[in-house]
């Protein structure tokens, strides 16, 4: 490390994988020394949170508020036991785990100075924003696909998944597996974190804009959807595909019951042991069953350019009963390139409390925009693998791929 590194950032929005990685080396990442980051965590606009060494089974979720998390554990906590080698989570019980990874986030304003020693000669090291850096956390695409709830508790929040300004301390992840026991261990990433320079949200007149020369959306022939067509309203709208040819698969519903799943095998287990296939039905439709868990796919293809990122957030009917995608950050590329015509989005949908209809071209959700501060040094897709990438409806990468 040189003995006076900098990060200067002067526009709002979302820090790509370059400015991540100079964040780490700046210390505002910190992780303990035997467990570095690793390339393989860091994405276009995110950085994938690992697992650290011990869960503790609570009695109910919460959130601090007035106290640490440590403090709250002392009084939830049933049991607590070592990952380290590998451990089952049984579905619907709440466990929280720390994180190997802590934010240490200037609490400085405008243009401000975050000064550390590292080093033998404990150099200085300097960020000048101007704006503050706070972050949001979400759950991997496997992590939703696999229906375990997650969300990143922090110490004195009074919200899930948000790191204030100024926060300094560890990260912990809440787990309740839903559908299936799941077996965990050190170092698995359940979550990512997106870090932001301010906060600045494309408008509707800004997405429409983008979308004349840049399209979001995509029909099932590849061409972009007509401008009129699109809907906007605070985000871009996408909607639920019930339809595909006839006899072919248009969702999966999750069975009770099942084996476990270990996270670490991937492209290893039969679907028909853990999924109900939904085939395509003449009526466009379908009941929802009360708490069953199912994935589908949206009606539209979509991709995100490279100088913007994107949450997919749920789309509020303002009743309650149905909740959407538990899985929300879209990377810069994600679509691939015009010429590619995107890629669908994959739904996770329960239904809480009663029955619920969902028809084929049904609003589920709607998809919001950040500008990134500048254009991530590698793109989702083209220079990171995915396992998603271009994907139709798919189940996570555990999964035995027979396509």
């Amino acid at each position: 490390m040189t003995t006076n590194e900098q990060l200067y950032l002067r526009t709002k929005g979302v820090l790509p994988i370059q400015k991540i990685k100079l964040l780490y080396q700046l210390g505002v990442i910190k992780t303990p020394a035997e467990f570095p980051l690793l390339e393989g965590q860091f994405q276009p606009n995110s950085l994938d949170l690992r697992l650290g060494t011990i869960a503790h089974r609570v009695r109910c979720s919460f959130l601090p508020e007035n106290e640490t998390v440590e403090e709250k554990l002392a009084k939830l906590t049933q049991h607590s036991f070592s990952i380290d080698d590998g451990a089952v989570l049984e579905p619907n019980c709440t466990y929280i785990i720390p994180l190997l990874e802590e934010i240490h986030f200037p609490d400085n304003s405008v243009f401000s100075q975050f000064k550390k020693g590292r080093g033998k000669g404990g150099e200085e090291s300097h960020i000048f924003t101007e704006e503050k850096l706070s972050a949001r956390t979400n759950p991997k695409s496997s992590t939703g696909r696999l229906d375990i709830f997650t969300r990143v508790i922090t110490d004195y929040s009074h919200r899930f998944e948000e790191i204030v300004p100024g926060y300094s301390g560890k990260l912990y992840l809440e787990v309740v597996p839903k559908s299936f026991p799941i077996r965990v261990r050190t170092g698995q990433r359940l979550n990512q974190l997106r870090i932001r320079h301010g906060f600045s949200l494309l408008s509707d007149e800004d997405i429409l804009r983008t979308h004349h020369s840049d399209p979001f959306l995509f029909n099932d022939g590849g061409k972009p959807v007509h401008i009129d067509d699109l809907k906007v309203n605070n985000g871009l709208f996408m909607s639920v595909s019930l339809q595909n040819q006839k006899g072919q698969i248009v969702g999966y519903k999750a069975k009770k019951n099942r084996d476990l799943i270990d996270l670490d095998s991937i492209n290893h287990y039969k679907v028909s042991e853990f999924w109900d296939p939904i085939f395509m039905n003449q009526d466009d439709y379908l009941i929802l069953e009360p708490e069953a868990f199912y994935i589908f796919a949206s009606k539209e293809r979509c991709r995100i350019p490279s100088h913007l990122a994107a949450e997919m957030v749920p789309y509020d009917t303002g009743s309650g009963e149905l909740r959407t995608h538990y899985a929300g950050f879209f990377d810069s590329g994600f679509g691939g390139l015009k010429s590619e015509g995107g890629a669908r989005a994959v739904l996770e949908v329960r239904s809480h409390d009663v029955p619920f209809l969902i028809e084929d071209g049904q609003t589920f959700f709607r998809m919001v925009f950040e500008p990134n501060t500048e254009i991530p040094e590698l793109i989702y897709g083209r220079d990171i693998k995915s396992n998603y990438q271009g994907q139709d409806l798919k189940l996570s990468k555990h999964f035995i791929d027979t396509e």
